[in-house]
């Protein structure tokens, strides 16, 4: 399916796997809708998904976890972005890596609103639209932490079974509408995730990767764009996948 002029929606889109996908589109030649918190980064990577292909880029300066800022967002579109083709729910992170009864709440409130009430946020705003327009495909970013719990990180785990459950229902609930539902799961991505799961400790986070080749953001993307562009009867469900050196959020093997 050309996904040429196709305006994609994708949230989280400053950084990592978002940008990553924006660009992916962008090479498609769609029209890319990006939101995210920092502005300056954003702009960034608007300038560099134009010089890569893009029909054309629009942003908004947005935080998921706003309820009435992300209805409002998608209320005020220009009538040129208002038909939202493709919806990519990127936007998500990880805080603490604690024992559960010695957890930071702020951390959790942060992850539980950002992962799963950000997610039911945009998705409730946006997919209406498609709904009633006969069109449209939704691509939740999911993890292998939401089909496995690992210690320490109950809280990220659960909100990302908790997007599993979400994707899976939303795929019951457009049954009989041409929209259709993905969830792409990846394991160990290089990205700004251990940074921002340590509150900025680099030194920490960089031992997360030692000893394994992860994943990178371009081959998450790639997997979306992939499976964006299937024809239009044919729905992929879900996407696992993971580093060679990774059998799920437990078992990894690392070289010396």
């Amino acid at each position: 399916m050309s996904l040429k002029r196709k305006i994609v929606f994708i949230t989280g889109a400053s950084s990592g796997i978002g940008a990553a996908t924006a660009m992916a589109f962008a090479a498609e030649g769609a029209c890319l809708l990006l939101a995210a918190r920092r502005t300056a980064k954003l702009a960034d990577v608007a300038a560099k998904i134009l010089e890569r292909g893009a029909a054309a880029v629009h942003c908004i300066n947005l935080d998921v976890r706003d309820r009435r800022a992300v209805q409002d967002a998608i209320d005020s579109l220009p009538a040129e972005w208002a038909e939202i083709d493709v919806l990519v729910n990127n936007a998500g992170l990880s805080r603490g890596l604690d024992k559960l009864y010695m957890g930071n709440i702020d951390d959790w409130e942060e992850m539980i609103d950002t992962n799963v009430k950000g997610l039911l946020y945009v998705t409730r705003a946006v997919v209406p639209g498609m709904v009633v327009r006969g069109r449209g495909h939704v691509v939740n970013l999911g993890s292998t932490a939401g089909e496995m719990t690992y210690p320490n990180g109950a809280v990220y785990c659960g909100s990302k079974a908790a997007e599993r459950a979400i994707n899976d229902g939303l795929r019951e609930d457009v049954l009989g509408t041409p929209v259709r539902v993905t969830s792409v799961d990846p394991g160990m991505v290089e990205t700004e995730f251990s940074q921002v799961r340590f509150h900025g400790d680099t030194e920490r986070a960089a031992k997360v990767y030692k000893g394994v080749k992860p994943l990178t953001p371009e081959d998450v993307a790639e997997v979306i764009v992939w499976a964006v562009g299937r024809p239009e009867h044919v729905n992929i469900a879900r996407v696992l996948l993971t580093p060679v050196q990774q059998a799920n959020s437990l078992l990894f093997h690392r070289e010396p």
